[in-house]
């Protein structure tokens, strides 16, 4: 017997269960935004079939997979990748068929190949601004045309990408679009990014001096609503998250903020309780990460004790910066003596 054949088949069969997990757990998110049939073609359709998937209770609702015929058309030697997989999936995908061909390469939001990734755990190499200033062109005018989701592409008016400094050190990131940020093509720009902006006139920072974005690039829609939003879907954070991971690789932020439960479940990849977490650091792909309340969640409240807690928040934000904190600022929304 070969002494490598074994070894060989083990990284195959792991390779095949890492790509497995990874359908099954975007099928999940599909079938939970309401998706009942994906069209796949035959031989893609053959291989998931090797193995029993695994779908949530209620498998009778759960997304089809139907083969994709179309009449004339010729399958192709290797399975192709799914074409609604994100690309964390995306990638396993491709490690898992690695040697097979560039033609069964998933396409997507795809990093700026204008920095050269360094060893494992090595810091990333820093951008010229130029480079990023190009790359974020480059993603905004890819992220417009996107439709992996058909029913937010149809009823948007823009694809809200980001707004700010890409040279910055410091990345806000908050859920979804609102109406607002929708009609106006930029995020926070209601009242809680009033808010938000006021946040940062007290941090001694301006909008232009930071970089605000979304989990989620398109308003969640409101079918039979004229007005209201509506929490992100798993399955749409799902499938936008590499827009805004790619954003991440491009800023290359040193601190980000989670502004609410929303955007910390995108972020960190599960539901998490705002009031447990907010205050205590993450690492999201080795970056430093603050979960804070939304400022929508204080215009709600009003709270002088939750504005406390915000503040108390940014305060370590800052020192994390190493900004300098005025004894003023360090009092700020504390009881009077």
């Amino acid at each position: 017997m070969d002494s490598t054949a074994l070894p060989s088949q083990n990284a195959g069969m792991a390779g095949y269960r890492e790509l497995l997990d990874a359908t099954i757990s975007h099928l999940e998110g599909l079938q939970e935004s309401g998706e009942r049939l994906i069209e796949v073609d035959r031989l893609t359709l053959a291989g998931l079939m090797t193995k029993a998937v695994r779908l949530k209770p209620g498998a009778d609702k759960a997304p089809v997979l139907a083969p994709k015929t179309t009449p004339g058309e010729r399958q192709p030697a290797a399975a192709a990748v799914p074409r609604s997989l994100p690309s964390g999936a995306a990638a396993r995908w491709n490690r898992a068929v690695a040697g097979s061909g560039p033609a069964n390469r998933i396409p997507g939001p795809a990093v700026s190949s204008s920095v050269t990734p360094g060893p494992a755990g090595a810091p990333a190499p820093k951008r010229d601004p130029a480079a990023k200033e190009a790359a974020m062109n480059d993603l905004r005018r890819r992220a417009a045309e996107c439709i992996r989701c058909p029913h937010l592409a149809s009823s948007r008016r823009s694809v809200v990408v980001g707004v700010g400094d890409v040279n910055a050190r410091l990345l806000f990131v908050g859920e979804a679009p609102g109406a607002d940020e929708d009609r106006q093509g930029e995020p926070f720009v209601g009242a809680a990014g009033e808010l938000l902006t006021r946040i940062l006139v007290a941090m001694n920072l301006s909008r232009d001096q930071v970089f605000i974005a979304n989990v989620l690039k398109c308003r969640p829609d409101t079918p039979g609503q004229s007005h209201g939003n509506r929490k992100p879907t798993p399955g749409e954070m799902a499938t936008c998250l590499p827009w805004l991971q790619e954003q991440i690789e491009i800023l290359q932020p040193e601190v980000m903020v989670a502004l609410g439960a929303t955007a910390v479940e995108g972020l960190l990849g599960r539901p998490m309780s705002i009031t447990r977490l907010r205050g205590q650091w993450q690492d999201h792909r080795g970056i430093p990460l603050m979960p804070t309340y939304h400022p929508a969640y204080l215009l709600r409240s009003q709270s002088p004790a939750d504005k406390r807690r915000v503040w108390e928040d940014m305060l370590a934000v800052m020192e994390r910066l190493a900004m300098p904190i005025s004894e003023r600022q360090r009092g700020f929304f504390l009881p009077k003596p």
